[in-house]
């Protein structure tokens, strides 16, 4: 019979060996002591969260285009929705919102009201600063620096189940986000390709570590821990196995060839692969645009087109996947209301965020969003943060992936949801 102590040495040091992170053995021990078992190979619900880091300009993405004080706070930046020569102009959602044209790719799933965006979203903490802006939203606590743990590991802890794959909390980053730090188990993997090559090569290391990993397993008396660990293995398996290099999207899907891409590219594998993922992290960087933002075309334009065309491949290759998923983006905060001397915004306050999936209570722009008159910006110069972001996130966790503890969730809140999510 292995002991807990014993099991926990033995079984971190085979998956150091095997190249993953995020502190299988300790969840395993604690599904054991609960004895609640979940296995890898069905569909489960899950959420996609996408971090725009760098603050994404609310207000270019999606502009409220009859606002006159917008306009003239903007005189190269301001885009409208009217035809007018060459320029591009902003997709008519609803006679007051644009969306940006590089954004086109949306507006179907807008129209068919599986896209739902969220305007006058922010943080109720002022902050300016790009580092404590990003900690607060993912620490999920915007006025306590010292929260230990990240808003979506505390998810993961409120799944209603113990995480028994090694793929219930994926991030497609070469580092962990402060929104999976915590002590309910996540994994780190930039690459798919690279870290199943790793646990297939070396059979001085990973082999090695593999087999006595099983061997471990098959040692104990335990029953619930065979099985357990078993499966978690199995799913591990799994990956290995898996033609990552050669995937083809389902439905002709084009992923674009960017970081978040092929995030999302591979997030999609790990969906259909039904390895037990519920909670999957991705990041959307350069959206901080002090100058040379661009209108129509540019740095804005460029990072739009990235961001939606990678989200709607992610949807369209999903497929029969689709009720199962959500996907919400993030940004720390927006962009000032007037532009700059160098052509770009610096930083303000709201912003705007999209939600896609087949629950959304979609094609509206949700928010309060009033017109951009001195009196009714924040500090004189930013967009006003009418909407808390943990309002949005609460009702989209709980919402999809069943979730009823906001207090948990989001300490010290006590807000009231807006209606993203469909009753």
């Amino acid at each position: 019979m292995v002991s807990r102590r014993g099991f926990l040495k033995s079984g971190g040091l085979a998956l150091l060996g095997v190249g993953l992170m995020g502190g299988i053995p300790g969840f395993l021990a604690e599904a054991a002591a609960s004895e609640k078992i979940i296995s890898p190979y069905k569909k489960h619900k899950t959420l996609i969260c996408i971090f725009q880091r760098g603050a994404m300009d609310g207000l270019m993405a999606v502009t409220p285009f009859t606002d006159d004080y917008l306009k003239a706070a903007r005189p190269t930046l301001f885009m409208s929705a009217a035809q007018s020569g060459n320029n591009s102009p902003l997709i008519d959602l609803d006679g007051r919102f644009g969306l940006h044209p590089s954004m086109k790719v949306f507006e179907p799933l807008f129209r068919e009201k599986r896209l739902g965006i969220v305007h006058g979203i922010g943080s109720p903490n002022n902050t300016r600063s790009h580092f404590d802006a990003q900690d607060y939203m993912e620490s999920g606590t915007p006025f306590n620096k010292g929260t230990a743990s990240g808003w979506l590991n505390r998810a993961v802890g409120l799944l209603g189940h113990d995480a028994l794959t090694p793929f219930t909390a994926v991030s497609m980053t070469s580092a962990m986000p402060r929104s999976f730090y915590g002590d309910n188990p996540s994994v780190s993997i930039s690459n798919l390709q690279d870290f199943a090559i790793q646990m297939r090569g070396n059979p001085m290391g990973a082999n090695m570590a593999a087999k006595s990993f099983e061997d471990l397993y098959d040692q104990t008396s335990s029953n619930l821990l065979k099985q357990t660990g078993k499966e978690s293995f199995e799913a591990v398996k799994m990956l290995q196995k898996t033609n990552i290099k050669n995937y083809t999207p389902a439905n002709n899907a084009v992923y674009p060839n960017s970081a978040l891409g092929n995030s999302l590219k591979q997030i999609a594998q790990l969906v259909k692969m039904d390895v037990g993922l519920e909670v999957a992290f991705a990041e959307s960087n350069g959206w901080d645009t002090h100058f040379n933002q661009g209108a129509g075309t540019g740095i804005f334009a460029n990072n739009v087109t990235d961001l939606s065309n990678s989200i709607t491949a992610l949807w369209a290759d999903l497929g029969a996947y689709q009720d199962d998923v959500t996907v919400m983006t993030m940004t720390e905060f927006g962009r000032t209301v007037h532009q700059n001397g160098t052509g770009g915004t610096d930083h303000g306050r709201a912003s705007c965020n999209f939600i896609l999936g087949n629950g959304i209570n979609g094609g509206l722009v949700h928010g309060n969003v009033q017109p951009m008159t001195t009196e009714n910006l924040e500090d004189g110069r930013d967009l006003a943060v009418s909407t808390d972001f943990r309002s949005v996130f609460s009702e989209v966790a709980d919402k999809h992936l069943n979730i009823n503890n906001d207090h948990v969730l989001f300490p010290d809140w006590k807000g009231d949801r807006i209606g993203v999510m469909r009753a």
